[in-house]
């Protein structure tokens, strides 16, 4: 083990079990309330041979554990499954009365939600009064009371435990392990539905401790060998080479993600359950559009807000013609540009529809609890919500969310988002080959276990490349003081990073990894944050 890992791994506190998780580690899928009940109706399905309709949620999560539960209950042998997930536009997030319509209409005597159903009370009531019985397998925190259905199953329902942060992608698999103890999926088989768990859960932003990180270690193995030509396809796309943490969360979920955003869900569903090859790869190329779309759509709105400008208010409030389906990644852009909380909305049927992006002590949810005079409905978590507003009350819920902020009294909430290194490094001949294979071994990064970033200190700029068709990437060569360098790369670099000279001295903050290039492998680091030396 190479002495740089070693003092990594003594900083964050790191034993073997966790770079080598088990799968047989796994918790009893038994202890998730709920699933007793779950699996004996569905064991019932299987000997009646009824019709199961899954519904799911038009995001990644959903649509993934909408797949990872047909796949599941296919195993287990039933014959007739159909698939429902709402439309964003028209729908919304979680259960309408569409679907006692279809489950009515297809003949189904069974539906099983996944990634939403635990505060849809009343849509369950009148399943229930239709004489369908009904399964929801949910992460989302749950109402006062729940649904009454035949089960819950939702690891928010209990106590805190290894199963609390699973995504919807995670309770859906851990119903497919219940069926394998049950007797009803041979074992082994469900672990190859541990590729969507992966992409699921890190593109849901789950924790990727305990549970989650056994699930997403072992899926992102699963991954690099997946049946599914879907995936293989939309790899290819998006030019993934080596299956990464980032490869799923910045490349494969914002193109899953992209069908839902900008039309329909069912885009990305029909590629993860595709058999046909040709097909497969139309759809993916037809995604791969689809976020190219919104990429442009979002890049227009940032600059339409910039060229406008801010106010100095410390909770940023916009409104424009923007693309319903994006609104929530501008304000998430917003956040990481203006370092304040925002809001951005757009206008759909008279009235405003809005998306909200936290971070540190501002709870949005808290805050639209403070808004109740000036809006139509909202809610979410701490960091993200949903709002509606109507178009005469803008200005006065501009006003009433940022009286209720500066009531609060926040004192420095930008060290929320500034860079913290895990370690400074003074020899950059640490950075060894070798080094970047035992990073590997910390992989899936996310909440709970970031990538670790490194402080270089006082270095040398021996080079300075300015790349891409419009410049806006950035390469460097720094060097340290006993001679040894490293290429460092930024793409869509900041103003102030592009006018870094060489000979200048700075302190940068990096991620390492291997770089593969006409098959010579050198380390390189990538730039998220960057000073002039003081």
């Amino acid at each position: 083990m190479s002495g740089l890992f070693e003092r990594l791994l003594k900083k964050r506190g790191v034993k073997a079990d966790f770079l080598s998780p088990k799968y047989e580690d796994c918790v009893d899928p038994f202890v998730l309330n709920g699933m007793d009940e779950a699996v004996k109706r569905i064991k019932q399905a299987v000997e009646k041979q009824e019709k199961i309709l899954i519904y799911g949620d038009y995001d990644v999560d959903g649509v993934t554990a909408s797949t990872i539960m047909h796949d599941a209950l296919e195993m287990a042998g039933v014959k007739e499954i159909e698939i429902m997930l709402p439309d964003r536009f028209v729908d919304g997030y979680g259960m309408n009365e569409k679907v006692v319509k279809q489950a009515k209409e297809r003949g189904c005597s069974l539906i099983i939600t996944v990634d939403c159903g635990s505060r849809n009370n009343d849509i369950i009531d009148k399943i229930n009064a239709a004489q369908i019985d009904v399964i929801v397998t949910d992460h989302h925190e749950c109402g006062e009371t729940l649904p009454k259905a035949v089960a819950v199953i939702n690891p928010k329902s209990q106590a805190d435990g290894e199963l609390h942060d699973l995504a919807g992608a995670g309770v859906a698999f851990k119903v497919a392990q219940a069926l394998v103890k049950e007797g009803l999926i041979q074992a082994g088989r469900e672990k190859w539905l541990l590729d969507l768990v992966a992409i699921g859960t890190i593109c849901d932003s789950m924790v990727l401790l305990g549970e989650n990180r056994r699930l997403c270690y072992y899926g992102m193995i699963v991954l690099e060998k997946t049946h599914r030509v879907g995936l293989q396809e939309l790899m290819k796309v998006a030019g993934i080479k080596k299956i990464t943490s980032d490869a799923i969360g910045f490349q494969l979920g914002p193109r899953l993600n992209a069908a839902g955003r900008m039309k329909s869900a069912y885009k990305s569903l029909n590629l993860l359950m595709e058999k046909d090859r040709a097909e497969a790869a139309k759809l993916a190329y037809e995604l791969n559009e689809l976020n190219t779309n919104r990429k442009i759509e979002q890049g227009k709105a940032v600059r339409e807000i910039a060229d406008q400008g801010l106010n100095n208010d410390p909770v940023i409030v916009e409104k424009g013609d923007w693309h319903e389906g994006i609104i929530g990644i501008i304000a998430g852009r917003l956040v990481e540009q203006y370092r304040r909380p925002a809001f951005v909305f757009t206008e759909i049927d008279g009235a405003l529809k809005g998306s909200g992006r936290s971070f540190g002590d501002f709870n949005l949810a808290e805050a639209l609890k403070e808004c109740q005079n000036t809006i139509v409905s909202g809610g979410g978590h701490s960091g993200a919500c949903g709002v509606k507003v109507l178009m005469v009350n803008y200005d006065a819920f501009k006003k009433e969310v940022n009286d209720y902020y500066r009531s609060l009294n926040l004192k420095d909430q930008e060290r929320y988002l500034d860079q913290i290194e895990d370690l400074a490094v003074n020899e950059l001949a640490d950075f060894s080959l070798e080094f970047t294979d035992e990073l590997k071994k910390l992989e899936p990064y996310g909440l709970g276990n970031p990538e670790p970033v490194f402080l270089l200190r006082n270095v040398f700029v021996q080079d300075v490349r300015k790349m891409g068709v419009d410049g806006k990437h950035l390469g460097l060569i720094v060097r340290d003081n006993s001679g040894s360098s490293i290429k460092l790369v930024a793409f869509y670099a900041s103003d102030e990073w592009l006018s870094v000279e060489v000979g200048a001295r700075i302190d940068v903050w990096i991620t390492v990894e291997r770089n593969e290039w006409n098959n010579l492998s050198s380390v390189e680091g990538r730039i998220v944050k960057l000073n002039l030396a003081s």
